[in-house]
């Protein structure tokens, strides 16, 4: 039967937070219902509520980084049964029939993927986390090991995989140079998973203030961008930088840093374009590349990955009522690491 929950959503770009009731789908044979425990707020999140990104609809209930216990189950789903540990990350469909779909990378689906939230699906707008239920495809639906609390869980579903996908994917590990650039909500998991892959990690943060806590999630080194120093010194030291901020950065001087055949990949999303000049990659044989989340077998790894190395977000458990106070605190950056809302006060 169809279930109406209680839900915060953006009334417009502008407006603060508002509850609000969302219907969620009759159960197909492959669905999953989810009580929703925890929603992490991600950046993008901001991003797309305040319309800075183009094409939101509203009213809106943002959030895909949800973890969950099943409530029920279709009558043909084989994955999950009530009362299992889940999470659902940033998107809830593909085509899964293209060749990016059946190579396991549905975040690439050539059709688009459908997005936790803010997709147009049969005339509706998917509607997200920050809400007490969801009704999800269990082939979209990832299991939560045991080992990982569901809050610290939560953010790993876009966070996690964001930098997991591309730490693998470039071959991080041992006697690997790894820097990530920021250590905001993304930037931490990445010292996290960099470090327990084996890298020798680098953290480059435009000031020294959160030195202690890079070093403590993991980092081997800790330098400050704000020095100009700071290029000069590491110029051609690293295989891999993995980029998390979305600020403007000089792009020549941080692609100065990479090594002989080194990649510098984007993971944040700057506003505005990012201007590089041809001779910042040509020597070395430098390369520019992007990464967005990861696939549904990959998330799935990941989680298990951060199970078995005893990994979880940095977190500020918060109630509903605060996300617009959360969402001007994740601008100011600050936020040590991922604010997540308890939907237990979503009543």
């Amino acid at each position: 039967m169809t279930t109406t929950v209680s839900a915060y959503a953006a009334p417009s770009a502008k407006a603060p937070f508002e509850k609000i009731t969302v219907t969620r789908r009759d159960l197909a044979p492959t669905d999953v219902l989810i009580d929703i425990k925890f929603a992490g707020i991600c950046h993008s999140d901001i991003h797309t509520v305040r319309d800075e990104w183009g094409a939101a609809s509203y009213p809106l209930v943002p959030g895909h980084e949800i973890a969950g216990l099943v409530a029920e189950v279709g009558s043909a789903v084989t994955k999950h049964a009530v009362g299992d540990r889940v999470g659902v990350g940033c998107m809830v469909d593909s085509c899964r029939e293209c060749v990016n779909c059946k190579a396991g990378e549905e975040q690439y689906c050539l059709a688009g993927n459908v997005g936790t939230y803010g997709s147009l699906v049969d005339g509706e707008v998917t509607q997200g986390g920050y809400s007490q239920a969801i009704v999800v495809d269990e082939a979209f639906v990832l299991g939560i090991p045991e080992g990982i609390e569901l809050d610290a869980a939560a953010p790993l579903l876009c966070a996690g995989i964001t930098l997991y996908s591309p730490l693998k994917h470039w071959g991080a590990g041992p006697g690997k140079r790894v820097a990530i650039i920021g250590l905001g909500g993304l930037g931490h998991m990445g010292v996290k998973i960099a470090h327990a892959l084996g890298a020798e990690v680098s953290v480059l943060s435009q000031s020294l203030k959160k030195q202690e806590d890079g070093l403590r999630l993991g980092a081997d080194h800790f330098f400050a961008t704000s020095d100009p120093a700071t290029f000069e010194q590491l110029a051609g030291s690293f295989d891999l930088i993995v980029n998390t901020v979305s600020a403007d950065l000089d792009m020549d001087a941080y692609l100065g840093l990479l090594a002989l055949d080194g990649t510098l990949v984007q993971v944040g999303a700057p506003e505005q374009p990012m201007p590089v000049a041809a001779f910042s990659l040509i020597p070395n044989r430098r390369s520019l590349a992007g990464s967005m989340i990861g696939g549904i077998a990959q998330t799935q790894e990941m989680l298990d990955f951060c199970a078995q190395h005893g990994l979880g977000s940095e977190i500020e458990v918060i109630s509903a009522d605060q996300i617009d106070e959360a969402y001007e605190r994740v601008v100011a950056s600050d936020v040590r690491y991922r604010f997540v809302i308890d939907v237990a006060t979503i009543t």
